[in-house]
């Protein structure tokens, strides 16, 4: 995969678009886009992989992204969690929250029986 191909997968896995990702980098809004065709500066490649919360090598494809998912905990408000692409709503967000808080509770109990929804 390419440059270019790695930061579209991961900024989807992240519920973002190509343009969010190049404003939060504090790039310009189509600066991503040109890197079908173009190599993009080291500096600007850091960028991405903080906004995106990866390492550089992962977006240059020296580390397989599908091999290294990354772990991230709900409760860090800086994550963005999303859902088939979109961003899931802060009152969606504190509900999962909840659901999660009583699940990891039922099994600090040791309550083995099947969660009822």
């Amino acid at each position: 995969m390419t440059i270019f191909d790695n930061i579209k997968l991961i900024a989807k896995k992240r519920g973002m678009n190509l343009k969010t990702v190049a404003q939060k980098s504090g790039l310009g809004e189509n600066s991503i886009y040109r890197w079908k065709n173009e190599t993009p500066r080291i500096d600007s490649l850091n960028k991405v992989a903080k906004t995106l919360n990866v390492r550089v090598s992962e977006i240059t494809g020296e580390d397989d992204v599908d091999n290294h998912p990354s772990r991230v905990d709900i409760l860090d408000d800086e994550v963005i969690l999303a859902f088939d692409g979109m961003e899931i709503p802060e009152e969606d967000r504190e509900k999962l929250k909840e659901y999660a808080r009583f699940v990891m509770d039922q099994r600090k109990q040791g309550k083995r029986g099947r969660l009822h929804l």
